[in-house]
C-alpha cells in the first residue's frame, strides 16, 4: 500500500512491455542516445569534438543520475537543462559539447516521437494477436447459426463465425490505419528554437548542405528513415492527433465487440472466459458478470475521450511555438498507450477464451424462426395452387394468435403448428420442418465468412513472427 495516488494504468491493466516505453528510464536514455547522435553527426561533418567526450557519453546513456537531476532542476526549474548538466557531471570531458546548437525540443520532441514509434509498434503486435484469436473463432463457428439482431430486435439469422467477421473487419481498418500512420511518422530533427536551423547554420559557417545532412546522419542513427521537412520549435502536434486518432478508433472497435460480448452473455449464448474461483458478485454468489467486455468499455471511452486532447492542442499553438501543450503531453499521450495496451490485452484474452452456447442459439433460432418462416410457406403453398392473398391473411392471423400466445401467455411460438392444422395450406410436418432449418434462413454467412477469412489468413501470415504473444491480464 502507499499513501501516494498510484495511476491505475499502470497498477491493473496496462502491461509491463506498454510501461517500459513510457519508463523515465527509456525517456532519459533516449534524451542521451540523441545527445550522442548530435555530437557523433556534428563531428563527421566537421566540427571539432574529439573521441574521448564520445566515448564519455556512450559509456553513460542508461545510467542515469536521477539525483543530480533532481538538484539542478529545483534549481534551474527546467527539465531539460537539468539534465544536461547531470550528464555533464558524469562527463566532465563532454560537457562543452552536449546539446550543441540545439532546443529542448531537439531531445523533448524526437524522443516523444520515437516513443510513439515504439508504442505503435506494441500496439500492432496486439492487434495482430487480436485478429489471429478472433480469426480461430469465426473459422469453427463460420457455420453454426444463430439469430441476428437489429436494434437488439429478432432479424434474420446469422452465423456465430459471421457475427465475429463483423468485429475482426472493424479491427483490419484499424490495422490498415495503424501501418499507414507507422510508415508516415518521422523525427522532428535539429532545427533549433524557430525551426529555421539558424544555430546549426552558424556552427557550419553556412553550409547547407552540412546542416541538411545533420539531419539525415541524426535520424539514420536513430532509425528513422525522415525529418518533417518544416517545423517551428516543435514537430507538428497535429501528428499526436493523427497517432491518438488510431488508438481511438481500436478503441471504438474493442468497444463494439465488448458491447457484442455483453448482450450475447445477458441471451446467454456466449460466455467470455471465467476462472474455477472467480468471483461474479460480492453479493450473489450465482453471477457471471462480463466483467472483462465491461473493462474493454471503460477503457475505451478513455481512449476515445482522450483523443479530443490532442485535437485542442494542435489547433491552440501560437505561431511557432507555445507551453501550453506541454503538461498536457505528458499526461495524455502515455495514458492513451496503457489504456490501449489493456484493451486489446483483455480482447485477446476474451476472443481466446470465448465458450458458445450452440443449443441456446438453436432454442432462440427456433422461437423466431416461425414467423420468419412464414415468406417462405406463403411461396410454397402458392406455387401448389393456392390462392396467395387468401393464405397471406391467413398467416397473418395465425401470427396474430401465435404472438399472443407468447407475449401474453408466457407459451411456445405454435405458429407452424397452427399451420400444419389449418387445411389451406395442404403442408406436412415433414414439409414444415424442412422449411424451419436454420441454414435455409442465413444466406451467404458462411460463404462470405470463408471469404473473408481468407483475406485475414494474407494478413497474419504477413505477420506470422508477431503471432503467440503472451498476453497476462492482471485483474
Amino acid at each position: 500500500m502507499s499513501d501516494r495516488y498510484e495511476n491505475p494504468l499502470c497498477a491493473r491493466y496496462a502491461s509491463a512491455d506498454m510501461q517500459r516505453i513510457f519508463s523515465d528510464d527509456n525517456k532519459f536514455s533516449t534524451w542521451r542516445r540523441l545527445w550522442v547522435a548530435l555530437a557523433e553527426s556534428q563531428r563527421e561533418l566537421g566540427l571539432d569534438i574529439g573521441e574521448e567526450p564520445l566515448a564519455e557519453m556512450r559509456a553513460h546513456i542508461t545510467d542515469v543520475n536521477y539525483g543530480a537531476a533532481a538538484k539542478y532542476e529545483a534549481e534551474t526549474r527546467h527539465d531539460v537543462m537539468a539534465h544536461i548538466l547531470a550528464y555533464g557531471e558524469q562527463c566532465p570531458a563532454a560537457k562543452p559539447v552536449i546539446h550543441l546548437g540545439a532546443t529542448s525540443c531537439y531531445v523533448g520532441d524526437n524522443t516523444d516521437l520515437l516513443l510513439q514509434r515504439s508504442a505503435l509498434l506494441r500496439i500492432r503486435t496486439l492487434l495482430v494477436n487480436a485478429l489471429e484469436r478472433l480469426y480461430r473463432f469465426a473459422e469453427k463457428h463460420k457455420a453454426l447459426p444463430c439469430l441476428a439482431y437489429t436494434h437488439f430486435q429478432a432479424a434474420q439469422p446469422t452465423t456465430a463465425g459471421k457475427r465475429a467477421a463483423l468485429w475482426m473487419q472493424d479491427f483490419l481498418l484499424d490495422l490498415e490505419q495503424l501501418d499507414f500512420t507507422l510508415g508516415n511518422l518521422k523525427l522532428l530533427g535539429c532545427k533549433g528554437t524557430t525551426g529555421t536551423g539558424a544555430s546549426f547554420l552558424a556552427l557550419f559557417d553556412g553550409d547547407h548542405a552540412k546542416v541538411k545532412a545533420l539531419e539525415r546522419k541524426i535520424a539514420a542513427k536513430m532509425g528513422v528513415e525522415a525529418v518533417y521537412p518544416v517545423s517551428g520549435q516543435t514537430y507538428p502536434r497535429k501528428v499526436d492527433y493523427i497517432t491518438l486518432s488510431v488508438l481511438s478508433g481500436i478503441a471504438q472497435s474493442a468497444y463494439k465487440f465488448s458491447n457484442d460480448i455483453r448482450l450475447l452473455s445477458h441471451l446467454k449464448e456466449v460466455d467470455e472466459p471465467f476462472e474455477s474461483g472467480q468471483v461474479g458478485s460480492s453479493a450473489m454468489a450465482y453471477k457471471r458478470n462480463p466483467m472483462r467486455s465491461e473493462r474493454v468499455a471503460a477503457l475505451a471511452r478513455l481512449v476515445t475521450a482522450g483523443a479530443l486532447n490532442p485535437a485542442l492542442t494542435a489547433s491552440a499553438q501560437w505561431l511557432e511555438r507555445t507551453l501550453d501543450d506541454s503538461a498536457n503531453r505528458r499526461i495524455v499521450i502515455p495514458e492513451a498507450f496503457l489504456a490501449a495496451d489493456g484493451i486489446l490485452s483483455l480482447v485477446i484474452n476474451i476472443a481466446g477464451g470465448l465458450t458458445v452456447y450452440p443449443n441456446v442459439m438453436a432454442k432462440h433460432l427456433a422461437e423466431e424462426l416461425p414467423f420468419m418462416a412464414t415468406e417462405n410457406i406463403l411461396m410454397r403453398c402458392v406455387k401448389k395452387g393456392g390462392d396467395r392473398q387468401i393464405l397471406h391473411e391467413r398467416l397473418r392471423l395465425h401470427a396474430a394468435e401465435a404472438g399472443k400466445r407468447v407475449k401474453l401467455d408466457g407459451g411456445e411460438n405454435d405458429l407452424m403448428a397452427r399451420v400444419a392444422a389449418d387445411p389451406a395450406f395442404d403442408m406436412s410436418g415433414d414439409e414444415i420442418n424442412d422449411l424451419l432449418r436454420a441454414e435455409n434462413f442465413t444466406g451467404r454467412a458462411k460463404e462470405q465468412t470463408e471469404e473473408f477469412l481468407a483475406e485475414v489468413r494474407a494478413v497474419l501470415d504477413a505477420n506470422k513472427a508477431l503471432l503467440g504473444a503472451d498476453v497476462p491480464i492482471t485483474v
